[in-house]
């Protein structure tokens, strides 16, 4: 998944940027107080990105399955 698409769903969300770090940027979740980090990759492993989306406590991103080329 692209980072920026993470990013953006976190965001709407209502989550913001805690702090940005050289290698992470630290989002907060003002509902309930969560924190997580988000890697400064330009592509993000969906496993991971459900995992940052448990730890801020929001719904899970929707991800759009690619067709292999025939």
């Amino acid at each position: 998944m692209k980072r920026l698409d993470l990013v953006r769903h976190i965001m709407e969300q209502g989550c913001t940027i805690f702090r940005e770090g050289a290698r992470h940027s630290v989002f907060l979740n003002p509902q309930n107080s969560r924190l997580s980090s988000v890697p400064r990759h330009r592509e993000i492993d969906i496993f991971l990105a459900r995992k940052i989306c448990k730890q801020l406590d929001i719904i899970l991103p929707k991800v759009k399955v690619e067709q292999p080329f025939v």
